[in-house]
């Protein structure tokens, strides 16, 4: 029997849809531990029911969503747009089950997971359309 190799695009696809994730979890977790650092957020492990800390949150893991984006299109092998897509998808599952959790935990105001849940997806596509439109100028 013979066993079949998958293209080394598809290696590829997949490593870069996880450098996106990987870029938005180190970036929005190192922003989050420098502002617990500087006292701006609460201790790790207390309820942060701010409203204007959870908007600033919100506000830099929005930019990082795209920033992941941008990134699996940039690796992607072909279909740039697709791969941030497929991150989105990702991202919006990640963080469904998220707000599912933080919700039930009363960890911060509901608004805050389900907007992270809700704009991760076209966070993800934008940063691949600013890819494909850059890449596409050249």
């Amino acid at each position: 029997m013979a066993t079949q190799i998958a293209p080394p695009s598809v290696g590829r696809s997949i490593l870069a849809v996880l450098a996106g994730i990987v870029v938005v979890f180190v970036l929005s977790l190192g922003t989050d531990q420098l502002l617990h650092m500087f006292q701006v957020y609460p201790p790790w492990g207390e309820p942060m029911h701010d409203p204007g800390l959870n908007a600033l949150a919100l506000s830099y893991r929005l930019v990082y969503g795209v920033v992941g984006g941008y990134v699996a299109a940039a690796l992607a092998p072909r279909n740039p747009v697709r791969h941030a897509v497929i991150l989105g998808v990702i991202g919006f599952v990640l963080s469904a089950v998220g707000a599912i959790g933080a919700i039930a935990m009363k960890a911060g105001p509901a608004w805050y997971p389900i907007a992270l849940a809700v704009s991760a997806l076209p966070c993800s596509w934008l940063g691949g359309v600013l890819y494909r439109n850059k890449a596409g100028a050249r």
